[in-house]
């Protein structure tokens, strides 16, 4: 199973993130082989902390990795308990003395803006195939946002993008993920 999802992450990665150009700088860490992708088995959302906290000592230890997908199919499918789960991994990242190392960016597969409707064009700049907690370190993004004409257009740039592409462009471009990786039949 594992290897299903990590090339259905891999896709979306090369597909969406850095093929829409979502994220300006993602395409130079995946190019130097500086993101990990890490399936965790978790099945339980404490379980998923202690992946959480092993994962930020891992990037402790390997200065080489910039940045983790740590990606959790069988935990925290549905987004209210995702999203109610941030929380909690925000909590951790604090009593573990990691606040200003690293932060969390999210994505999931249904995930849904405050201020949107289910099925909001919008929310598909955070779609994954499957939910996953990206632990980045702060200095580096602060490097790359010093590096960047205006960080704050990026949302308004990357919702441009999808509404010109349309609701069924982005539908599919995620369910290629899926299609090529043989992990799931459907979004």
């Amino acid at each position: 199973m594992n290897e299903g999802v990590l090339l259905a992450v891999s896709r979306w990665v090369e597909s969406i993130v850095i093929g829409l150009n979502l994220c300006p700088f993602a395409k130079r860490e995946w190019v130097a082989k500086k993101v990990r992708i890490e399936v965790t088995q978790s099945s339980d959302p404490v379980d998923l902390l202690e992946d959480l906290a092993a994962e930020m000592v891992r990037l402790d230890e390997n200065k080489n990795i910039e940045t983790t997908l740590l990606v959790h199919p069988n935990v925290l499918a549905h987004f209210l308990d995702y999203n109610e789960f941030l929380g909690f991994a925000d909590n951790l990242i604090e009593e573990l003395g990691y606040s200003g190392v690293y932060q969390l960016a999210s994505f999931h597969p249904d995930y849904q803006f405050a201020s949107t409707s289910v099925d909001a064009i919008e929310n598909y700049t955070n779609r994954a195939p499957y939910p996953m907690l990206h632990l980045l370190r702060e200095q580096s993004l602060e490097r790359a946002i010093d590096s960047y004409p205006d960080t704050s257009m990026i949302p308004k740039k990357n919702i441009r993008c999808v509404k010109q592409l349309g609701i069924e462009y982005m539908k599919n471009l995620l369910e290629e993920c899926y299609e090529q990786s043989g992990s799931r039949d459907s979004v």
